[in-house]
């Protein structure tokens, strides 16, 4: 499939990634005013919490119809209604009077927010193949990788500048002015001839059909696993950054920028092993690197009486190497198994990612937060579990010459071999 005009692919991977950006924006701008929205609102640090697994019950909910409306109405009008939702949710954040409020405009960003991440990984599948795929993939983690660093950091500085409202108006005018970039930039890459009717009863079976394929939930639910060891500590920031390692409002950068050149490394290294290394190395390589992450941070902390920077941050940023290096390859398996239904796989895939770290934001945060020991072992066992389901998939996923290029593309439902 081609776009409406010629795409280049760095200039396509900035946009997506943009895209993809708006979801950990809304996740983690905030986190400088957390204690401040608190108390304007009277919310206990339970409720605040809520806030985070409130968004990402929404994202997942909605994640199955992303993909699949993408498939039914085209990629670009689904991208252009999503930040809208987005920027209207974000006014409604700004003016929000009491906690209940804020959860519920919460769940509306949550909604809107997945339509850049699902819809744009289509969107690559639509328009690349084999190596280049993977190196479009690794460019928009690239550039996405900034996102969680940079957040805080806005967040921060509007917070500090105004208040906790107008971090929520950035994020607005954010919206807006992504909008108007997409309205301009972004082509259709899923012309009318190829879109299927969203019609609920076959969508059902499409996604009972991945459901019970488990070489597909293991791929998917490893993915959310790899980034859940990260994502602990993202929803754990505000108790992490601020009372453990005692860095005030502004010390986010601490954590995050470590985190983020962990990610563009990894991201690089994918990138550039494209068509050199077979795919099923990169992620195993991916895996040794995450590793190594577990096991130094762990001993750090067993051993740390007091957690202090750089040594407490630095393995997560080795950790995120791991995960970015891994990413692409296991999200182009995973997509590549429904060559003709690569929205609801994509869909399929963030409603997973969605349940596993509400699970992590609502249930692990709150109760590993309090200590950097209880952090650090509950990061090592996401990793693990990340290593299993990919253990798993390979395990049953035969592997004669596995390729370096593309896999074929083998009818409506049936899994494409890897």
């Amino acid at each position: 499939m081609t776009a409406d005009r010629p795409v280049h692919p760095v200039r396509l991977a900035a946009l997506l990634a943009l895209l993809a950006m708006f979801g950990p924006f809304a996740i983690d701008a905030f986190f400088p005013a957390f204690h401040a929205v608190a108390r304007d609102l009277g919310a206990s640090d339970w409720a605040m919490q809520q806030t985070i697994s409130v968004y990402l019950v929404a994202y997942a909910v909605m994640s199955l119809l992303h993909g699949p409306l993408s498939d039914a109405l085209g990629r670009r009008v689904v991208v252009l209604a999503g930040v809208l939702m987005f920027t209207a949710a974000s006014v409604w954040c700004a003016l929000a009077g009491s906690i209940g409020e804020l959860l519920a405009a919460r769940a509306l960003q949550g909604v809107s927010t997945g339509a850049g991440l699902i819809v744009g990984r289509a969107i690559v599948r639509d328009l690349y193949h084999g190596p280049e795929a993977q190196k479009v993939m690794a460019l928009i983690t690239l550039f996405f990788g900034v996102a969680p660093a940079l957040a805080p950091v806005f967040g921060g500085l509007v917070y500090q500048a105004a208040d906790w409202r107008a971090v929520f108006w950035f994020l607005a005018l954010y919206g807006l002015a992504l909008f108007a970039l997409c309205w301009r930039s972004l082509p259709e890459t899923h012309p009318r001839a190829a879109r299927m009717p969203l019609v609920f009863g076959p969508l059902a079976r499409v996604y009972g059909v991945q459901a019970r394929d488990l070489r597909f939930v293991l791929l998917a639910v490893a993915t959310g696993f790899n980034f859940g060891a990260s994502f602990l500590y993202i929803s754990s920031a505000p108790a992490f950054i601020e009372r453990i390692l005692g860095l005030g409002t502004m010390g986010y950068p601490w954590f995050f920028v470590p985190m983020i050149v962990g990610m563009m490394a990894g991201a690089t290294l994918s990138n550039r092993l494209a068509g050199r290394l077979a795919p099923r190395r990169t992620v195993q390589a991916g895996y040794a690197i995450m590793g190594v992450a577990a096991a130094l941070n762990l001993a750090y902390n067993a051993l740390a009486t007091a957690p202090s920077v750089p040594w407490a941050v630095l393995p997560m940023g080795l950790n995120a190497v791991g995960i970015a290096l891994g990413f692409p390859t296991l999200s182009l398996k995973m997509l590549d198994r429904y060559p003709h239904n690569r929205g609801a796989a994509s869909s399929m895939q963030a409603f997973l990612w969605g349940i596993v770290t509400s699970a992590i934001a609502g249930v692990l945060s709150p109760w590993l937060a309090g200590s950097a020991r209880h952090l650090a072992v509950g990061a090592a066992l996401l990793t693990a579990l990340g290593w299993l389901c990919w253990r798993g998939y390979a395990a049953i996923t035969p592997v004669p010459a596995e390729p370096l290029g593309d896999l074929p593309d083998d009818g409506p439902q049936a899994p494409a071999p890897t």
